[in-house]
């Protein structure tokens, strides 16, 4: 049995990274706002930067939004890569963790860096919907769009 998870809404936490497909390395936790309410576990897809506001701008609802220098940071329920394929220029992280980018630079990383909250519901769930951001990403990579029902679909 593995131990619980620490609420997402404690202080950043370093881990192993749990990246899907993983890369080894230091990982740290995007903190949600505390009044959010994440019964569903959280993972995180991430798009390129230059595309985070069309996809915002696409989406019929927004969760929590991170971003960073390279990436927008999109909060979905757990498990929300299972049946899909996510185009190429994504990255999911399971567990909302993201791989830290520092161990690459020269130099310090910059306050830029590090993910910060951009967007924040108004209501008390902090998740993006998968399918439409999957969708959307998908159509901004060039990519079709694909799934499967599993073994009992």
């Amino acid at each position: 049995m593995h131990p619980p998870s620490p609420p997402l809404h404690a202080p950043p936490s370093i881990k192993s990274s749990r990246e899907h497909p993983g890369h080894p390395g230091r990982t740290g936790r995007l903190v949600l706002p505390a009044r959010l309410t994440a019964g569903l576990g959280c993972d995180a897809v991430g798009t390129p930067r230059e595309h985070g506001q069309r996809i915002m701008d696409s989406l019929p609802r927004v969760g929590c939004v991170f971003a960073d220098d390279q990436r927008w940071w999109w909060i979905v329920p757990s498990g929300s890569h299972l049946g899909v394929t996510w185009p190429p220029s994504t990255r999911y992280v399971v567990g909302a963790q993201l791989a830290d980018p520092s161990w690459t630079r020269t130099r310090p990383a910059s306050p830029s860096a590090r993910p910060r909250l951009i967007h924040s519901p108004e209501g008390d769930s902090p998740y993006t919907p998968p399918i439409p951001l999957y969708v959307v990403a998908c159509r901004l990579a060039g990519s079709v769009p694909s799934w499967s029902l599993g073994p009992g679909g």
